[in-house]
């Protein structure tokens, strides 16, 4: 039994991979961007002395690899529930 979701079973499915694409694409650049500069007021912070600034860029740090990470997981993941629904 080959099982596989009918992805032309609705109508607009095309428009909504590419809006999909789109936001995934958003959310990285957003991510990296967050990442590079709460990594630079992390140093300068820890480097003046100011913890509270170094905490609260410490957390944007780790937001933002986490955000990066699910975004860029996300896709790895629905492909391999597809791969697994297919083996069903």
């Amino acid at each position: 039994m080959d099982v596989f979701p009918n992805f032309d079973g609705l109508g607009g499915i095309g428009d909504l991979r590419e809006v999909v694409g789109a936001l995934l694409t958003i959310v990285l650049i957003v991510a990296v961007h967050m990442l590079i500069v709460s990594a630079i007021i992390w140093a300068i912070a820890s480097a003046n002395g100011n913890l509270a600034a170094a905490s609260k860029a410490r957390a944007g740090v780790l937001v933002a690899l986490g955000a990066a990470v699910l975004a860029g997981g996300g896709v790895a993941w629905m492909n391999w529930l597809m791969h697994l629904g297919e083996q069903l």
